[in-house]
């Protein structure tokens, strides 16, 4: 099995498929390496593909002390995946969890990134609801802890920005959740107290993402609640984003939309990658 070293040894799963110019999947929280499938298949035809599981999920390594699962950790490691293949930048493609610690690879270490695709990013956003956000981050850490994470995803799983999923593809929901349900419950329980619950809200880097100048892609879920203002906050902050909101589509995108997004993102990278997407005309800002 193929495994890269992270800068503080652990081994983190990877899977890489087809040639060219490379895309890097990360994924959300509830998820894995194998969330990407038809990302994987359909755009590993003109890329390089990799997709790989986040520390804390099997079959990568889990870390055991709480503290090796901050958000500049989960950051850092997707730099480390780039390093290991000898990568110089990639496209970051990213959901939920995986869109935060791609954009913050975009912060800390833009020379890596060619492109950002940031979906389903910025729960919890607004100042109102932090300080609630963070208290269900650590009620759920400790269900995880107490219950395991079969009892966590049945009730997680059934999320408001879920339910469209569920509504839609049944049968897919259910894939997606057996698989949630299989996942480690001490390293879920870490990642949730200490990257989901701990990492800062977007509005703390207002300076760094108004000087932005990488090609980004933000897509949201017209009835996904949580990330809409989110979504809405970073296109009107960073000049070279655009916009695309999925109707009557919840968080899971990439999975409840596969086509929606694969034409979406395809589209981006094609403009990301002729030059073509740059920052907004100032005259089209209204005063």
């Amino acid at each position: 099995m193929p495994y890269a070293t992270t800068r503080d040894n652990l081994e983190l799963y990877f899977e890489e498929e087809g040639s060219g110019t490379p895309i890097l999947f990360v994924h959300e929280f509830a998820a894995d390496y194998a969330s990407w499938e038809p990302q994987m298949r359909y755009f590993s035809r003109r890329h390089r593909c990799i997709t790989y599981s986040a520390r804390g999920y099997t079959p990568s390594h889990l870390p055991e002390s709480a503290d090796a699962y901050s958000y500049t950790h989960f950051r850092d490691d997707a730099i480390a995946m780039l390093d290991h293949l000898k990568i110089p930048a990639a496209h970051f493609v990213g959901l939920s969890m995986g869109a935060y610690s791609s954009l913050q690879v975009g912060l800390h270490a833009p020379k890596r990134a060619l492109s950002l695709t940031l979906a389903g990013v910025g729960s919890g956003f607004e100042a109102e609801r932090l300080k609630e956000f963070r208290e269900q981050c650590e009620t759920r850490a400790r269900q995880f802890e107490r219950e395991g994470s079969e009892a966590v995803a049945r009730n997680y799983g059934m999320g408001p920005g879920r339910i469209p999923f569920m509504v839609k593809d049944p049968r897919g929901f259910r894939e997606f959740n057996e698989a949630f349900g299989a996942h480690d419950a001490q390293g879920s329980a870490h990642t949730m107290r200490g990257f989901q619950g701990g990492r800062p809200p977007l509005s703390e880097f207002w300076d760094d993402l108004g000087a932005v100048t990488l090609p980004t892609l933000i897509i949201v879920g017209d009835e996904d609640d949580s990330c809409i203002a989110a979504s809405l906050f970073l296109k009107q902050r960073i000049s070279t984003s655009g916009l695309a909101m999925f109707p009557k589509t919840g968080h899971v995108l990439n999975l409840e939309e596969p086509a929606l997004f694969n034409e979406t993102l395809e589209r981006f990278l094609a403009l990301a990658e002729a030059g073509r997407w740059g920052p907004r005309d100032a005259r089209s800002v209204k005063a």
